[in-house]
């Protein structure tokens, strides 16, 4: 029956295990991590449905698996069209669904991408209130690096996003994109041996 609900799909145990293990591998870079990687432990324990069943916001906080593209001091973000902000690429987790196999199946749905795997476990974990047309539900993120080169040309979900665009660390639009994105970008610089975000004297921009 067309809006009827959905009944709720909890996820096996098993597939909810290895979400535990992704967000229990993560080593929080600050207080503000380490909080959200509690709550998101506590929320898996809980035994809640974890995915959303229903567009737009149903349960009201769910799973998102972001997978940013990074090619050196650069990430790829994407001008979205509900949120009205310059986002990393991502999407839903789907009941069933680990948040690897999530990253390969939107990889190639938004950016037109083949992933064989993906081998990392995720960068960081955040917890976030929406904003856009879906404003008013929860986002529990999970941030995979991904390394792309930015001279392949993309095919991008033009339904979903006014464009796409390579941005140097220091000139990512952090007032207008994921309110973590500059800790995401600070966090990966020092996982990567770089103490800087600014650009390297000599370098190609």
């Amino acid at each position: 029956m067309t809006g009827e609900l959905r009944r709720p799909m909890l996820i096996p145990d098993n597939v909810r295990g290895a979400i535990r293990e992704e967000v229990a591998a993560i080593q929080p870079c600050d207080e503000i991590e380490r909080a959200h990687r509690a709550d998101a432990l506590a929320w898996i324990d809980s035994g809640v449905e974890l995915c959303r069943i229903q567009k737009p916001a149903m349960p009201p906080r769910h799973l998102v698996s972001y997978f940013v593209l990074v090619d050196y001091d650069h990430v790829l973000l994407v001008d979205h069209r509900n949120a009205g902000l310059w986002l990393p690429s991502g999407g839903h987790v789907e009941p069933e669904e680990h948040p690897r196999a999530t990253v390969i199946r939107e990889l190639k749905e938004e950016l037109g991408l083949d992933l064989g795997e993906v081998r990392e476990a995720p960068l960081m974990v955040t917890i976030s209130e929406t904003v856009g047309i879906t404003a008013g539900h929860t986002d529990v993120s999970l941030w995979y690096v991904i390394n792309a080169d930015r001279r392949v040309p993309l095919e991008f979900d033009a339904g979903e996003f006014h464009g796409v665009r390579w941005f140097h660390f220091s000139d990512a639009p952090v007032g207008r994109s994921d309110p973590h994105l500059a800790r995401f970008l600070g966090k990966l610089a020092r996982a990567t041996g770089r103490s800087s975000l600014h650009p390297t004297p000599g370098t190609a921009p």
